[in-house]
Order: C-alpha cells, then structure tokens, then sequence
C-alpha cells in the first residue's frame, strides 16, 4: 500500500493544537477525573504512545489544555479596547464593550472551562493559578490600560486604573456570572439587568461631568 492510498483510507490523527482541542472536549465532557489517556488517544485518531509522546501525563494534558485556551483568549478584548480608547462617547463606548464582555465571559465554552478548572483548583493549584493569571489577570490589565489612557486624555476620573477594571468587570457580568454558575446555562432571556445600568453606575463614580 502506497503512502497516498493509506492517507487515504485513514483520516490523520490529531496533534498540536487539534490534539488540545479533542483533550479539552474529552475533558469537559467527563470531568478530570473521568478522562483518560485512552479515551484522548482514541478521540484524536492517535497511539497512547504518541499521546505520552506529547504529554507525559494526564496532569501534563490538562495543565497544556488550560495554557492553550488561556492563550487562545488572550488577545480577544484587543480590539473592542481599542474602540473604546479611540471613541468620543464614553458611555455608548463602555456599554458596547459590557456587552461584548458579558457575551464572552458568559459563553457556553467559556463558562464550562471555567467550571472545570474551578473544580480542579484544590487538586491542582498550579493550573488554576496559570489560567488566573494568563487569562482573567491579564485582561483586566488590558482594560486598566485603556481606563489609564481615557484617564489622561480627561475621560474618566480614575486614580486607580486596576481597581475600576475589576470593579467594572464585576459590574457588568457579577450577578449573571453567579446565576449561571449555580443555576446552571439555561437562564431566561433578559434575566440580567442591562448592562447600561453596569455602566452608568460605574459611571457615577468614575465618570466627569462631560462622560456622565
């Protein structure tokens, strides 16, 4: 059998970032726990040994998926960021971004690695730790960068940029965050208070008479 007819007949396996991408379903589907190198190796088409070729262990697996969809994510607020530095209107230009925030963080997926790595904290630390820092961390200092720029440019009154992007942050998605979290995905339609009122709230704190 020639190299073209086995590729053929049997569909390549998976590796590098698809390889991820199947260990992180398998994940969320049964928990760490209840995942297995066997069940990851059948998933993505692959031998266990080249699964442990790539990732020593299960804990190596979990700890690389974590990383790479922290990664995956990191730049996502780049651009709506940006919007906001270079709007005019500060609240229209907030309320957008609330919304594309409340839209992100709330997401299926997101919500459901949330979940996972929550729940593997205590047995984990480390990762948890990783994905803190790589991914929330991170992008609540993007957003303190663009408070500090509105700052200087008299848009907002904010001494501490860090504290107002996490008190924004909490404002616009706190309570549905929680409801999701406890309540499970399947909350009604228009449960969450509108993010305008998020923004004008962070606004009355933050906001100079021109912004609020």
């Amino acid at each position: 059998m020639t190299d073209t007819a086995r590729r053929r007949g049997r569909p390549p396996g998976r590796t590098g970032t698809d390889l991820l991408a199947t260990a992180r379903e398998v994940f969320l589907e049964h928990g760490y726990g209840g995942t297995t190198m066997d069940e990851v190796a059948a998933r993505a088409r692959i031998s266990k040994a080249s699964l442990y070729r790539a990732h020593p262990s299960k804990h190596a697996l979990y700890a690389a998926v974590v990383s790479a969809w922290a990664e995956a994510g990191r730049d996502a607020m780049r651009p709506h960021l940006e919007r906001l530095t270079a709007g005019e209107d500060v609240r229209e230009d907030l309320i957008a971004l609330a919304g594309t925030m409340r839209a992100g963080i709330l997401s299926r997926d997101v919500l459901n690695m949330r979940r996972l790595v929550t729940s593997e904290a205590e047995r984990h630390p480390e990762v948890a730790a990783s994905y803190l820092e790589e991914s929330w961390n991170r992008n609540i200092g993007a957003l303190a960068d663009a408070f500090r720029a509105l700052a200087d440019r008299g848009s907002l009154r904010v001494s501490d940029p860090l504290a107002a992007a996490d008190q924004f942050t909490w404002l616009v998605i706190g309570a549905p965050l929680n409801r999701r979290l406890l309540a499970g995905t399947d909350v009604p339609d228009g449960a969450d208070a509108p993010v305008a009122d998020a923004v004008d709230l962070f606004l009355a704190g933050y906001g100079t008479t021109a912004a609020g």
